[in-house]
């Protein structure tokens, strides 16, 4: 039977279908090509049947909340809370870059500066430049402090585009560096800042391992939940339109700057309390915890996952954890950013778009509704 013949008859029983008044799908472009060029020896047959997205969520989220009641208390808060933080100020820099084509190297600069204002409003080992304001006024005053922070950066950076914007963002990181390297009436020089305790609420010691990795995955979720709202917002479709063609949206009325510097402000947001969290979990900030070292780190991080999914900042940030955690056990220390160098790469060759672009082209491949050969063919 010939690809016309076929045709035809699939013709004649769409016709007759619809006399009937029974609903015809109509038959993909892809379909039609295959016929074309098999004779209509292909017939569609899902390979595996993946689970939906909304299911997905589901199981993700239940595997989160049940990991620390199955893990021992150093995986809970050295892998699963150390990821989740770091997540949050990857995905910063995701929504910027993914959604805005904006790559700042600043973001973890942005959490250092929410780390170092909670600890000089709050409590810290030193007394002689904390205030010691309660948890609840320090803490909003730090991540206003950070999102100001992150506009002015998006203020001074916005203006340019591709390796400037990075360079600009860079040298601001490595001035912080050395303004809180070299300050030691604010922020205690290079010895930095110590005993950050989160607040003892509800009679809970929040830096114990449990606890502190729920406090972790609420954060995480609520930005997750967060980014994936706002890039389908009218605010979100249009810095997605100005990444695109920023002098096309300009021209309908849209103001570009003012677009990309509100996304550098909710990105503040976004690092802002990952920044809190990371100087809780470390218990201290020092001028180490916000050096050129990190700030590449973090674009690494994002840059693993996928930059253009919310989701691959936390993938990313738990493969690097687990080879920070564990590749010391095979090679020296000083050899890990090797490692991480060599998977970087692996995966910028064989997925520009991450682990999770790899995944997607691995559910084109073996999905549902992939054209596969028959041994039998139709008859007329």
């Amino acid at each position: 039977m010939s690809a016309s013949q076929w045709r035809k008859a699939m013709n004649s029983s769409a016709t007759s279908a619809v006399a009937r008044g029974r609903p015809v799908l109509p038959l993909p472009r892809q379909a039609e090509g295959v016929a074309d060029a098999q004779h209509a020896d292909t017939v569609s047959a899902p390979a595996f049947d993946w689970p939906r997205p909304a299911l997905r969520h589901v199981l993700v989220v239940i595997a989160l909340v049940v990991f620390p009641f199955v893990a021992t208390p150093f995986l809970t808060f050295q892998v699963g809370a150390q990821a989740l933080v770091l997540g949050m100020i990857a995905l910063s820099l995701s929504f910027l870059a993914g959604y805005g084509g904006m790559v700042s190297l600043a973001q973890m600069t942005v959490a250092g500066i929410a780390g170092y204002a909670m600890a000089v409003f709050g409590h810290s080992s030193s007394a002689e430049i904390s205030l010691g304001w309660p948890w609840w006024l320090a803490v909003p005053i730090a991540i206003v402090i950070a999102i100001l922070s992150s506009a002015l950066i998006g203020w001074l950076s916005v203006r340019t585009e591709g390796i400037y914007t990075i360079m600009i963002t860079l040298a601001i990181g490595v001035a912080f560096y050395y303004l809180v390297l070299q300050n030691y009436s604010v922020f205690n020089g290079f010895q930095g800042l110590r005993e950050l305790k989160p607040p003892n609420v509800f009679g809970i010691d929040w830096r114990e391992p449990v606890p502190f990795y729920a406090l972790s995955l609420a954060a995480a979720l609520a930005a997750y939940a967060l980014v994936s709202h706002v890039v389908r917002t009218p605010f979100g479709i249009a810095l997605q339109g100005i990444r695109d063609n920023p002098r096309r949206m300009g021209a309908l009325g849209y103001s570009v700057v003012t677009h990309r510097v509100a996304a550098y402000a909710l990105s503040g947001l976004l690092a802002a309390v990952g920044g809190i969290l990371l100087a809780w979990y470390n218990a201290l900030m020092t001028p180490g915890s916000v050096g050129t070292g990190w700030l590449i780190n973090i674009l690494v991080i994002a840059v693993l996952g996928g930059v253009k999914h919310p989701l691959g900042a936390f993938l990313g940030a738990l493969i690097f954890v687990l080879l920070q955690t564990f590749a010391i056990d095979l090679i020296d220390r000083e050899r890990f950013n090797l490692v991480i160098g060599g998977v970087f790469l692996a995966i910028v060759l064989f997925s520009p778009d991450g682990l999770l672009g790899l995944w997607a082209k691995l559910r084109l491949r073996f999905g549902p509704g992939k054209p596969t050969t028959s041994n039998h063919r139709r008859q007329p």
